[in-house]
């Protein structure tokens, strides 16, 4: 594996979340993935918490010969619609209640929010995303120490926007429900 710089290091992850809620993906499970995707989810990894959930529902069981990692076998399996150029992406978690997945040759991260039939762009890439959670992370520290709201929304956008303009871009984005409802007190 090529050591590649990221704007969020192992360190800084670990920090923001603690060691027992950091998800490595072994680099076998990212042997599709562009390069830099699978070296960042195998040395950086994924945060756990209530936000984002990564991965897969170890509970949830599954036929052995299914995928549930694929979206086109995942979606099969639930008998729901799954857009065909989007039948060979990988589920990397929940964000909220959105289901984010990473087209693997492209790297580009996308959600297919909840009682939706389709997907929007999420971020650029799978760095843009593990660098959105860090940051929000600093906005829930902050938001449980009564720092204002919309302070809390506005820098988010300005300092998540200026790294990748994709999660603001659809007004129907996680990130962007997710700081309206901050800024109207709805957690």
């Amino acid at each position: 594996m090529t050591l590649v710089n990221f704007s969020i290091t192992p360190i800084q992850l670990v920090q923001a979340y603690g060691l027992d809620n950091v998800v490595y993906f072994p680099q076998g499970a990212t042997a599709d993935f562009d390069a830099r995707s699978a070296n960042l989810l195998s040395s950086v990894g994924l945060p756990h918490s209530e936000v984002f959930t990564p991965r897969e529902d170890v509970e949830d069981p599954y036929p052995a010969d299914l995928d549930p990692t694929t979206l086109g076998s995942r979606f099969d399996h639930y008998g729901m619609p799954c857009p065909a150029e989007s039948r060979s992406w990988r589920m990397l978690g929940y964000l909220f209640t959105s289901l984010v997945a990473i087209d693997p040759a492209s790297g580009r991260v996308y959600a297919f929010p909840e009682g939706s039939a389709g997907y929007i762009a999420l971020h650029r890439d799978v760095e843009s995303l593990v660098y959105a959670l860090v940051e929000f992370r600093k906005l829930e520290d902050d938001h449980d120490n009564d720092v204002d709201p919309e302070e809390l929304s506005r820098r988010f956008k300005q300092v998540v926007g200026a790294f990748d303009p994709v999660p603001f871009a659809h007004e129907d984005s996680q990130w962007n429900l997710s700081l309206e409802e901050l800024e109207h007190g709805m957690w």
